[in-house]
């Protein structure tokens, strides 16, 4: 278990909520990974809380799927499986059709140029090598197309998904051989919302998700 854990959470949350939020993170983005144990007392330790908010933190992550209480070994972070993946990238890739469709017909000049230095910042990114500065870069790019729709209950829900969609997220961006693909599905994508042409931007979100489930699958199965 690393010794701190890379988060920033809001001071002015309670304490439970502010122990959940940086436990959840930890998960999402691997400090925490699939199989460790959750020891009440080191966590508590390391975040200098009692233990009390560590175990109803506990209890939350369990009720998303993120952790898995185990016989004889307690709290446990749960694996990342196909069917977990499966489910949420069935729901990403509706939803993401229904931004790029809807930001065919609503995106500003101002939002498309936003889009596009986007896709130039996840380029910068990947040739810089930093996997976490990647995985901002990408999710920056998709929410400039769920900001552009107007819709903010789509956003919410599509923001929502992102924090699910972080650990499998890093899983893909470990393959750097895919990275060149990713800046060239991306620019597809803007192309398609560019031109107005919804058919083109749908597609093009669609096969973006379709390969992510491809390769994520591939490293489950290579690591199980």
């Amino acid at each position: 278990m690393k010794q701190d854990f890379d988060t920033t959470i809001n001071e002015y949350l309670p304490l439970r909520d502010v122990v959940f939020c940086t436990l959840r993170q930890a998960i999402l983005k691997g400090e925490l990974e699939p199989g460790e144990r959750l020891m009440e007392m080191h966590l508590a330790k390391r975040l200098g809380v009692s233990r009390t908010p560590i175990r109803e933190a506990i209890r939350k992550l369990e009720l998303e799927g993120l952790v898995v209480m185990i016989p004889r070994r307690g709290a446990v972070v749960a694996s990342i499986t196909e069917k977990d993946l499966r489910d949420v990238l069935e729901v990403r890739r509706t939803l993401e059709s229904l931004a790029v469709e809807v930001a065919c017909e609503r995106i500003s000049a101002e939002d498309l140029e936003r889009l596009k230095e986007a896709g130039t910042q996840f380029q910068k990114s990947r040739d810089g090598g930093d996997l976490v500065e990647l995985a901002q870069a990408d999710m920056a790019f998709h929410e400039v197309i769920y900001e552009a729709t107007g819709n903010l209950r789509l956003m919410s829900i599509l923001n929502n998904l992102r924090e699910q969609m972080y650990r499998y997220r890093m899983e893909y961006l470990k393959d750097t051989s895919g990275h060149e693909r990713l800046n060239q599905e991306h620019a597809r994508i803007y192309q398609g919302i560019y031109q107005r042409d919804k058919e083109m931007a749908c597609q093009a979100i669609r096969e973006h998700i379709d390969n992510q489930e491809a390769a994520i699958i591939a490293a489950i199965r290579e690591n199980g």
